[in-house]
């Protein structure tokens, strides 16, 4: 099993603020973040959306745009200057932090001029039922990019290079799927909905030489000027799995280097994981969709919910090395489409088994570690204030644990529907290793076996202020608080003794 010791940070949310701030807050907490224990950073979408400065990145308009030209409204994204954006991607850099880059290839919004075609429309909850004539349709499908024009690239998009959209201003109160004439939606997505190539806006043709060409020679461009380290691609159920790895492997080629790549396939059917990871011939990991959804589960009901059962949906059971852990993201946050809330109460708990187990690649939430206040709207329509607690002196201590003790062979006494552990035996640059109890319910305990006799352990989250020293065998018996975690580690003898 290939071992991932580092941990990433999503830097951002959907709620960041709309100030241009994040690049200057990256390069400002850089350093710190590093110290941490964390290895990696995952930014926000860095070009020009539909929404020009409050536009998240995912409603992409111009690649080529980071911040640098009058279009939408704005010279700025959401979160700054294209020298910010560069100067905090060096910044973290120089602290030894990697960075990985939001990459949209699904859809872009925000055309600056209509055209009139012929298209098909289609049944929005079945995209294989035709519900119509090809009829003509009018499409804001002409990109121009009037503030760039034709620097970086001279390429203006038009219908097409587009498959579909779900808009015709020929007839506003239109329900329906438009697939352009002589398009086709892609085989190799997602079957909900009957195919799931079509998400949002204008559907880029992936089966477009043009198009295919123009997103390699930007990943070119990209990588050149940036320098980045890796690539979150969104929304991959939604886009032809083969274009992926011949895009990815290109990135490769071109920069020399092994990037990494995670892939947004939201899904909780282990099914549809499995297929896009043999499509792409295990070349992006991906996110664990399903193992987040355990989390959430496990919070919402509570003593309720069998611990024992939290690893039974999760894609990093049976691929360890292919999955990126994680507890929350910007996505599930409240008030966002696809909600779905780790009571707070049990993040510590996530955090714990993501970043102190072996499998995976754990991923630390902005809003879980700096905390988080923000106003919307929900999908029931109503305004919520929305404050998220900071968690950071938890995964402060679960980073150090990571990084110091978090090595060697696993130990599971996942064995209690309500008080679950599992120790980690140490190697020769780090012995010891390390025991973890978690409880849903009531103050736990539970003999565990680190593999290391007569070691004296510590709880580092200090919930348990005891101490417990093995017996001749390896074993003690640990403790927790009730509905919540503790850590133990080795006790540092010459700090304890000086």
């Amino acid at each position: 099993m290939k071992e991932y010791n580092g941990a990433l940070m999503q830097f951002f949310h959907w709620c960041t603020p709309a100030d241009g701030s994040l690049w200057k807050q990256l390069a400002e907490q850089a350093k710190s973040l590093s110290e941490a224990g964390i290895t990696s950073v995952w930014l926000p979408p860095a070009y020009k959306g539909a929404a020009g400065a409050e536009d998240t990145g995912y409603g992409a308009y111009d690649l080529f745009d980071l911040g640098e030209f009058d279009q939408k409204g704005a010279t700025r994204t959401k979160y700054g200057t294209r020298d910010e954006y560069l100067h905090g991607i060096q910044a973290a850099h120089a602290a030894g932090l990697q960075v990985y880059a939001d990459v949209v290839f699904n859809h872009k919004l925000g055309g600056d001029m209509e055209e009139t075609f012929k298209a098909t429309p289609y049944n929005p909850a079945n995209r294989n039922e035709p519900i119509g004539e090809q009829q003509p349709i009018k499409a804001w499908t002409h990109f121009t990019f009037p503030g760039r024009g034709t620097k970086y690239s001279s390429l203006q998009w038009h219908w097409w290079h587009f498959n579909a959209a779900d808009t015709n201003a020929m007839e506003s109160d239109a329900s329906a799927v438009y697939l352009f004439e002589g398009k086709a939606f892609h085989d190799e997505v997602d079957k909900e909905k009957g195919n799931f190539d079509y998400l949002m806006g204008c559907n880029l043709d992936i089966a477009n030489p043009d198009v295919r060409k123009e997103l390699l020679y930007w990943g070119e461009w990209y990588t050149d000027l940036t320098g980045v380290d890796g690539f979150r691609f969104d929304a991959v159920k939604h886009v032809g799995a083969d274009f992926f790895v011949e895009w990815l492997n290109h990135m490769r080629n071109h920069t020399g280097r092994n990037l990494f790549a995670v892939g947004e396939y939201w899904s909780g059917i282990d099914e549809a994981l499995e297929h896009f990871l043999k499509a792409t011939d295990s070349n992006l990991m991906l996110f664990d969709a399903g193992l987040h959804y355990s989390f959430a589960a496990a919070g919402r009901e509570e003593k309720d919910y069998d611990l024992r059962t939290i690893l039974d949906r999760s894609l990093v059971k049976d691929h360890p090395d292919m999955a990126v852990t994680l507890v929350s993201n910007h996505d599930t946050q409240p008030l966002q489409s696809l909600e779905s809330v780790v009571e707070a109460w049990f993040k510590p708990l996530g955090y714990a088994i993501i970043l102190l187990r072996r499998g995976g690649y754990p991923c630390v939430f902005f809003p879980d570690y700096y905390g988080a206040d923000y106003s919307g709207v929900g999908n029931d329509g109503k305004e919520y204030h929305i404050s998220m607690p900071s968690h950071k002196y938890l995964i402060d201590c679960f980073l150090h644990a990571r990084r110091t003790h978090a090595f060697g062979e696993e130990n599971d006494y996942l064995d209690h529907p309500n008080c679950i552990g599992w120790t980690r035996t140490g190697n020769s640059e780090h012995p010891g290793g390390l025991a973890v109890l978690l409880s849903n319910d009531a103050d736990g305990f539970k003999s565990m076996n680190t593999g290391s006799p007569g070691i004296t352990y510590s709880d580092a989250t200090e919930h348990i202020k005891e101490i417990v020293t093995t017996n001749s065998e390896g074993w003690g018996e640990f403790k927790c608080k009730g509905r919540s975690v503790s850590v133990w580690i080795p006790i540092d003898e010459s700090k304890s003794s000086g």
